[in-house]
């Protein structure tokens, strides 16, 4: 007997690449997505990341075909595809619940999509076995999804929306049903069921940083239904553009402070060096330090408080303190005495650590638009 089995058919690659041109969602009179306009490369992973009712599924499902847009368009690997029904995008979507059959089993449940499109029955097994096998759950083919732990049922979801081999891959907080532990290792492998796909578009849509800055190449941050900002994740990080990026893209320090001339600002009375800036002296703007930049003691820009709250986080303590009545943290390691509550502290940050944004009020116009 012969034990060749039937090939899998080649593969050609669908559509890749998403564009959101002008895309406005509303439901009445309340607007949940307003003039979106962001492009997704071919191959990119893009986490939308912002609050509840920031407008990020929305866009999300806009993509996968669920809401229609007000206004604006929608592209997937450059077709208009605004008034496209959902089976007919060329998508692989994965939502938090997993949404598995109960009924079927593992190799069923990734069949279901293969057997929507049409696929060819004998191609089916094939593809089956491919998309569990790049999840590493082709031993758990024949059982159930009761069967399955939260990690291992998240695994199938996504088995079942790649099987179809689609060109892009909503990601809808996916891994907001798992535990810490299980979150982590998971992704690891959506890291690297990145690397195996190179040609297929991610939007992951997300709350939490760590999943955006561990996953995208570039992070569109929303807030209040519009676009805040978009870049790498170092960029977003490093030198975020307003408070609001600031805040939400890690934990960051921001202190209002008054230009004083080139490179100088004063805050509370008291001067400091920043990056050279082209402010108007006298204009207010905001100063934004990353805790883990901010050192124990005396040394540049010098700040003096008390400390309110400390907490041992393991490998740092978070010093929270009083500046003048501004909070500031500091995380600090290998402290073995850390300061005592009500304690007086010194700490300070070098210039090259510091960026300055403008002023909090600037931003809440610019998101009214005003």
């Amino acid at each position: 007997m012969s034990t060749e089995t039937t090939p899998i058919a080649p593969v050609t690659p669908a559509p890749s690449g998403i564009r959101f041109d002008g895309v406005s969602v509303a439901y009445g009179e309340n607007t949940v997505l307003d003039r979106l306009d962001l492009t997704v490369e071919p191959g990119e992973v893009m986490a939308l990341l912002g609050p509840s009712g920031s407008g990020k599924t929305t866009a999300l499902r806009a993509v996968a075909g669920f809401v229609r847009p007000a206004s604006g368009r929608v592209y997937i690997g450059g077709r208009d595809v605004t008034q496209l029904p959902p089976h007919q995008r060329g998508i692989g979507m994965v939502v938090q619940q997993y949404a598995l059959f109960p009924h079927l089993k593992v190799k069923d449940n990734v069949a279901f999509g293969l057997k929507a499109h049409r696929t060819p029955r004998d191609e089916i097994a094939g593809r089956v076995t491919e998309a569990l096998e790049l999840v590493g759950m082709a031993a758990y083919a024949t059982r159930y999804p009761r069967e399955l732990s939260g990690g291992q049922q998240q695994r199938v979801a996504i088995a079942r929306a790649l099987a179809i081999r689609p060109g892009v891959l909503l990601l809808d907080e996916p891994l907001s049903a798992l535990d810490a532990r299980l979150r982590s290792g998971m992704l690891a492998e959506l890291a690297r069921l990145h690397r195996e796909l190179p040609d297929v578009s991610i939007l992951y849509v997300t709350h939490d940083q760590v999943e955006a800055l561990t996953l995208a190449d570039r992070i569109a941050v929303m807030d209040r239904a519009r676009l805040q900002d978009c870049g790498t994740p170092e960029e977003l990080y490093r030198r975020p553009r307003t408070e609001f990026t600031a805040s939400f893209v890690g934990n960051a320090n921001l202190l209002p402070v008054t230009v004083t001339g080139p490179g100088r600002v004063d805050l509370a009375g008291a001067a400091f060096d920043v990056p050279t800036l082209t402010a108007t002296p006298g204009a207010t703007a905001t100063l934004c330090v990353r805790p883990h930049l901010v050192g124990l003691g005396p040394g540049p820009n010098a700040l003096t408080g008390t400390v309110t709250e400390v907490q041992w986080r393991g490998s740092t303590h978070r010093v929270h303190a009083d500046i003048d009545g501004h909070p500031l943290m500091a995380d600090l390691r290998e402290l073995r005495e850390p300061p005592a509550l009500g304690a007086p502290v010194t700490l300070h940050f070098a210039p090259e650590d510091a960026v300055l944004l403008p002023a909090g009020a600037a931003r809440e116009r610019e998101v009214a638009g005003g």
